[in-house]
């Protein structure tokens, strides 16, 4: 029984693990927290959830004790086996865990039709694979939603609107893709070890209508990296001899400047 499990500072005590600098490790104890998380994944006990970065997992017992279906967690550092393996012998079968580089996992293989992501995202890869994930959902694959901790400057870049000072790349591609808001803050005293930045978890769900008006989502990525990239100089500047009018520009605003419409409707004209 998960119940029955001792707490995971304690294992990871009894393992002689202690979290990794390079994989961008904080690890969250606090079972208030990951339990808050885990229940904030809508429909978790009819849904499959993917985990990146599970650690010593401690969102991960959270996740099956508020009665997911299904967990599977993707992890790149196989030290904490022990400690994964001994949750999943309590899970009834309910808990996979993969050992592998989450940038490089083909997400269509796992064997589900469908799935929510929940995670404590590695510091160090979490904006890279978020922006994947909304590119895969505009594509069609079936996550019905992302309920993600981020620094909390990450997270206000995700749903910040135009005019916003985080206003940027994330907040165009979540704004055209989904609907995005962030459920509750999260204090750096929380993590093991403690980051100097403070954090918070967002939401993120798809949306149809949305998607159905996108042209090539690979090209829209693509182009607001490329003027996002420059976001100090003029767009005419980065992206010479096009006809601006055609979108209602002059070709001198910067990208901080166009509204998520506009690069949907630049998108679809000149990639």
């Amino acid at each position: 029984m998960l119940q029955s499990l001792p707490p995971v500072s304690d294992m990871m005590r009894n393992a002689g693990l202690e979290p990794k600098k390079q994989f961008g490790q904080n690890f969250l104890f606090d079972l208030n927290l990951t339990g808050r998380i885990a229940r904030s994944v809508p429909d978790i006990t009819t849904t499959n959830v993917v985990e990146i970065g599970p650690g010593p997992g401690g969102l991960t017992r959270a996740l099956l004790m508020a009665g997911a279906m299904r967990v599977i967690a993707i992890e790149k550092d196989k030290t904490t086996e022990p400690i994964l393996s001994k949750i999943a012998d309590s899970a009834d079968g309910r808990l996979s865990v993969i050992y592998a580089d989450a940038l490089k996992v083909d997400f269509t293989k796992l064997g589900i039709t469908d799935y929510a992501i929940c995670s404590n995202l590695p510091y160090n890869v979490g904006t890279e694979l978020f922006i994947n994930w909304l590119l895969r959902m505009a594509q069609g694959e079936p996550i019905k939603s992302m309920t993600l901790m981020f620094q909390r400057e990450v997270a206000q870049r995700i749903t910040a609107k135009p005019g916003d000072k985080q206003y940027g790349r994330l907040s165009v591609l979540t704004s055209l893709i989904s609907d995005a808001k962030i459920l509750f803050d999260v204090p750096n005293t929380a993590f093991v070890p403690r980051p100097k930045v403070q954090s918070a978890v967002i939401q993120v769900l798809p949306n149809v209508s949305k998607i159905k008006k996108l042209g090539d989502v690979r090209g829209l990525g693509a182009m607001t990296a490329k003027l996002f990239g420059q976001r100090r100089k003029m767009i005419r500047g980065i992206m010479p001899g096009i006809e601006w009018s055609q979108f209602g520009l002059t070709g001198t605003e910067r990208a901080e400047e166009l509204s998520p419409e506009t690069f949907a409707q630049m998108a679809k004209i000149l990639v």
